[in-house]
């Protein structure tokens, strides 16, 4: 069950990075506004919406891989819309008991939480409310559902490229200091038991830099902030982890034999990272 919550509000004046993101799969879970800053998007870079499949076909496989490698435990931070097939639906399907927390702290996500409550009788998956910087949170809301005594997939797709570095305390910005992603992670590796895995896909400006900074700006004006980040500062977030083979690559190329290629892909310049590493 998800946890009781006021009905949410959704400002449909702005858009929004899920919205659009729904927008860009060709989903119906997006209003004029979120198609509006879309297209401007398009006209920066027209890959984008062959990217987004890219990058939930990754989350599928990669989920498929750790199903099939035993782990029946899954947390997904940064859950975003629903998009058939969803995560808990990949693991069930290899593994029908599988257990699969969803976390967001968005109100958008909380709307179609129910869609994402259709378990497998064998298994579970629930929805938390929470917000990725409170790990300590995460974790003690998801532990209705998940043994974290025990090995945990957890997986932040396309989530930590709209999280800051953070801010020291006494820089100027915030009295009491703010945890920038590479903190929130390890923060969240650190409550896992050893076996668990980390599954991240990210944006960068690696490969194509003035773009990245054309689209950052977009963002930033309209619905959120951007940080593409270079490799050795997504290297960082894995510190202390073993990658699994192929290691850091671009979504596409992560074990494509476990799922059908994109349309369109072999054309695309790359755009992100992504890989799964396991705690020691």
């Amino acid at each position: 069950m998800t946890e009781s919550a006021p009905s949410p509000y959704i400002d449909t004046t702005r858009p929004h990075p899920a919205r659009m993101y729904d927008w860009f799969l060709g989903g119906k879970d997006n209003y004029p506004v979120d198609e509006e800053m879309g297209r401007k998007v398009l006209a920066i870079e027209p890959n984008v919406p062959v990217l987004a499949r890219m990058n939930r076909e990754f989350m599928r496989r990669a989920t498929r891989w750790l199903a099939s490698q035993g782990v029946r435990q899954f947390l997904d931070i940064g859950t975003g819309i629903p998009t058939s097939p969803n995560l808990h639906q990949v693991a069930q399907g290899v593994a029908p008991d599988a257990r699969i927390v969803y976390c967001d702290n968005d109100p958008i996500v909380l709307a179609h939480a129910e869609a994402l409550l259709r378990s497998h009788p064998e298994g579970s998956v629930d929805y938390v409310q929470a917000d990725v910087r409170d790990s300590a949170a995460i974790v003690e809301r998801a532990s209705k559902s998940l043994d974290f005594s025990k090995p945990v997939a957890l997986s932040l797709i396309a989530l930590l490229h709209f999280v800051g570095d953070g801010n020291r305390v006494g820089d100027g910005n915030s009295a009491a200091g703010e945890a920038g992603a590479h903190e929130i992670v390890s923060g969240l590796v650190d409550l896992l038991a050893p076996g668990s895995y980390l599954v991240l896909s990210h944006v960068t400006a690696d490969f194509q830099p003035e773009k990245a900074e054309q689209v950052g700006s977009l963002y930033q004006s309209g619905t959120a902030s951007l940080h593409p980040r270079p490799r050795a500062e997504f290297v960082r977030f894995f510190d202390g982890l073993e990658f699994v083979e192929p290691g850091i690559v671009s979504e596409g190329e992560w074990h494509p034999e476990l799922g059908e290629a994109v349309p369109g892909e072999e054309n695309v310049v790359k755009a992100g990272y992504s890989a799964v590493a396991r705690k020691p």
